[in-house]
């Protein structure tokens, strides 16, 4: 296979077709990635939908309704993901899990030639768009949604974090755990679950009006405690505890806590924004939520000062009022659905 490289990245000859429209090497990323936010990446599951559905022609920013109803669960807050359920009603596409029992390239081919879109945990290691985090330096699993396959040409495109990408050659075979010693006889398929694409996106006035309805059903189904009071109560507890560990358990938890608060919020106040430009009663708890965007960067920051100087007040006093914060936005969309 020859090679071509331009400026420094790498092209393959024409191959089998994208299922998405896009090319790794000209891809423009969706403005909720931006590098102007808070968050620019949130988690591997949510900016993965950003882009597929960016890639798709129709607005990502629809289906962050849900992220209203994120909640404290002991140790983090909510992983959120978009709820496939909303996923249908908002676009059309219908995502159920796909068993891998056979050839793991076989099962991907077959579900391509299909049209559909195949999401598959696989190894960071080997994904080049990590340079710099976890590429060719630790192992980790994320998820991908897989575009392009060129099993002949060793060519895969994939959708991952906040871009398109390419992985080639060596990268190619160690995503697909084609190198030597990856499979064993006790070696576990990954998790992998198929999109059935919609031939048609929905329109802007169903979008807003599915997506309206959903951010209500949300707004009902919200926790009924504080989340960040609950999380409060036992940060400095657990910070303490933190500050007697190696330091890559501070970034761990900080992405499963801070991270997962503070980019849940900004989702949220893009989704207000974007239904707001037609609908009233919203403004307040979306300015609410992009302060909580902002205060748990903050705080993340005097989380890292706490550990390192083992005072922990300032840390405290951010959640303190973050969670003033979470009370306006969980009232104020109280009030807008009531009403």
């Amino acid at each position: 296979m020859t090679v071509h490289a331009t400026m420094g990245r790498p092209v393959v000859p024409a191959g089998p077709e994208p299922l998405l429209p896009g090319d790794p090497l000209a891809y423009r990323r969706h403005a909720m990635h931006s590098g102007d936010r808070h968050w620019p990446q949130t988690n591997c599951y949510a900016d993965l939908w950003i882009e597929i559905l960016h890639a798709l022609g129709t607005e990502p920013a629809a289906a962050f309704g849900f992220t209203v109803a994120q909640d404290f669960e002991g140790d983090q807050f909510t992983f959120f993901k978009p709820p496939l359920d909303d996923l249908e009603a908002l676009y059309g596409l219908r995502v159920t899990e796909l068993a891998l029992y056979d050839d793991l390239i076989g099962h991907l081919e077959q579900q391509i030639a299909r049209r559909r879109l195949v999401l598959i945990e696989l190894d960071s290691f080997y994904m080049p768009d990590t340079q710099g985090v976890s590429y060719r330096a630790s192992h980790g699993k994320t998820t991908i949604a897989v575009n392009r396959l060129d099993r002949a040409g060793r060519a895969l495109d994939y959708f991952h974090n906040d871009g398109l990408h390419r992985a080639l050659g060596e990268d190619f075979d160690g995503l697909l755990r084609l190198l030597p010693g990856q499979i064993r006889e006790d070696t576990l398929f990954p998790y992998a679950e198929m999109v059935r694409l919609p031939e048609h996106p929905p329109g802007d006035a169903d979008l807003r009006a599915t997506a309206l309805a959903l951010l209500s059903r949300h707004v009902a189904r919200r926790p009924k405690a504080n989340p960040v009071s609950a999380f409060r109560a036992v940060a400095t507890a657990q910070a303490q505890a933190l500050a007697e560990r190696p330091g890559d358990a501070f970034h761990l938890y900080a992405f499963n806590t801070l991270r997962q608060l503070g980019a849940n919020f900004e989702l949220l106040a893009t989704h207000l924004e974007w239904l707001g430009a037609t609908l009233d009663g919203l403004a307040d708890a979306r300015e609410a939520a992009l302060r909580i965007a902002e205060g748990a960067k903050i705080a993340q920051f005097h989380l890292a000062r706490a550990v390192k100087q083992k005072r922990f007040e300032r840390f405290d006093a951010s959640l303190a009022a973050l969670a003033l914060e979470h009370d306006v936005v969980s009232e104020a969309l109280a009030r807008r659905f009531a009403a």
